[in-house]
């Protein structure tokens, strides 16, 4: 065990550009699906990610998410926009959870209330302030709102239609405004501070099952950070994973919704300065997916200060790094940067397990706005 370095970086400014509205996005239950993933199992179809040309020139700014925040607001009556505008406090910004608990754990405008109008510009707001990879940003939340469709075919409670949208004070590119929207295995906060991106965190992001077909169509929405996980802990010696393994044994991850600042106070597991160059590469390599939430050039400027920081952070898993059972879990901890990615037996699919994760910053959750 390392004692924490307790020194905070000072906060950076992370320059934003909103996501993309990619080239070449099919419907899917009735909303915009960009870049949908699919492996090719067994015969069935592949969705094709868009070139990198095409995502480069679909960029947007922060502006353009202010204004698709506004278009999405003059699709509404005056009770409906009382629903989505709501203060910036910390009441509201903490209200998420992964649980199906509809509004009795989260604050905004019920998908359900909404038309088909109204949903295709509740949805533009949230493509435009995403990433543009394929299994990440606005692809991997559309994958879980599809998820979520398909859990309802099994069982009740569950829905695309049970995600809530609000904007924590109103959006603007001169004020401080939180994007905030989840539901079920969801929960996205972007906090923009004079048009750019305060906090991308937290990000809470699970899937069940973890992987589904539709239509042919095979996804698996976390399976770029499952596969950056276990090629991170699979890089390391006998005796590193001695050095990496935690006493402690999880069911789920430790700082999910009502466990705001409850960073633990030391630092656990293995010294990422101590690996190889490549097995380095392997942890940044792990960071990425979960950053990439966020605008491109938010997450690239994000993945930068990680990087600068790797000598200071910190690797461990529990239960076993097959990452294929109940307890099964991994962390990366720096001063930045907090991921946990942990397995646990499924509740609707009790035969299979699901994934939850969670990506926090030790400074700029929420923006950095509220002291817990």
């Amino acid at each position: 065990m390392s004692e924490n370095h307790t020194h905070r970086r000072s906060k950076n400014r992370l320059k934003k550009a909103g996501a993309a509205f990619a080239a070449g996005t099919v419907l899917l239950f009735g909303a915009v699906y960009v870049n949908a993933h699919a492996a090719s199992v067994d015969g069935a179809a592949t969705a094709t990610a868009p070139s990198a040309a095409a995502s480069a020139a679909s960029t947007a700014s922060a502006s353009d998410v202010v204004a698709a925040a506004d278009a999405f607001l003059d699709t509404l009556d005056d009770d409906q926009q009382s629903s989505v505008l709501l203060d910036f406090t910390q009441a509201n910004a903490t209200a998420w959870s992964n649980l199906p608990c509809g509004s009795t754990c989260r604050v905004g405008i019920a998908f359900s209330s909404l038309s088909d109008t109204q949903l295709t510009a509740a949805k533009a707001v949230i493509e435009a302030a995403t990433g543009t990879g394929t299994d990440t940003g606005n692809d991997q939340i559309t994958q879980i709102l599809a998820a979520d469709d398909y859990l309802g075919e099994s069982a009740s409670g569950y829905g695309s239609g049970n995600y809530y949208l609000a904007f924590l004070g109103t959006p603007s590119t001169d004020g401080t405004w939180q994007l905030h929207f989840g539901g079920h295995h969801l929960a996205l906060n972007l906090t923009y501070k004079d048009g750019e991106v305060e906090g991308s965190t937290p990000y809470f992001v699970g899937v069940e099952p973890t992987s589904w077909t539709d239509d042919g169509t095979t996804y698996a929405p976390l399976s770029g950070m499952y596969d950056a996980m276990s090629a991170m802990v699979s890089s390391l010696s006998s005796d590193e994973l001695t050095e990496a393994k935690l006493s402690e044994s999880f069911s789920d991850v430790l700082l999910g919704p009502d466990d705001d600042g409850d960073f633990p106070t030391t630092k656990e597991g293995l010294a990422v300065g101590e690996l190889t160059d490549d097995q380095q590469e392997l942890v940044l390599n792990a960071i990425e997916p979960w950053v990439d939430v966020a605008d491109d050039t938010t997450a690239a400027s994000v993945l930068s200060t990680y990087k600068s920081e790797l000598d200071e952070t910190y690797i461990s898993y529990s239960g076993s790094t097959d990452l294929s059972a109940q307890g099964d879990y991994v962390r990366i901890d720096g001063p930045g940067v907090w991921i946990e990615f942990v397995c646990q037996d499924g509740v609707v699919y009790s035969d299979q397990i699901h994934y939850h994760t969670v990506y926090r910053d030790h400074t700029t959750d929420y923006g950095g706005e509220f002291s817990f």
